[in-house]
């Protein structure tokens, strides 16, 4: 359960409603996941986030794709289940195969496996790894 009630459409600000209209516009969808519902308490953290996530996940160097991977893995070490969720469906949109995900699920796997490693044996980095 939320720790606030998820507003729809019609308990919006002018503000958050502004902003469901362009991830609307945006996103070429009708549908507003419920982060965004839940964020629309804050109508300016919602904008703020908004404009932020649009301007990051676009075109730019990395592909749209590969953006979504790296959101699945960070959202994997921080153990959010909903970014899990929504990014992974996001990523197969943008075509992530079944393969991929294996493969991306794998690295993620062993990342996490030589991070603890590394870690725990407090291996200091090699002089030429060090920028």
């Amino acid at each position: 359960m939320a720790s606030r009630p998820l507003l729809t459409d019609d308990k919006l600000s002018p503000l958050a409603r502004e902003v469901f209209d362009d991830i609307r516009a945006t996103r070429g969808t009708d549908y507003i996941n419920n982060f965004w519902r839940a964020l629309a308490h804050d109508p300016e953290t919602l904008k703020a986030t908004w404009e932020r996530l649009k301007g990051l996940m676009g075109a730019g160097a990395l592909d749209p794709l590969v953006k979504e991977m790296v959101y699945i893995a960070v959202s994997a070490a921080n153990a959010c289940e909903y970014c899990c969720h929504s990014h992974t469906a996001a990523a197969k949109a943008k075509g992530m195969t079944d393969e991929m995900h294996n493969e991306l699920l794998a690295v993620i796997g062993m990342a996490s496996q030589t991070n603890a490693m590394a870690t725990a044996l407090q291996v200091p980095v090699d002089e030429i790894f060090e920028v």
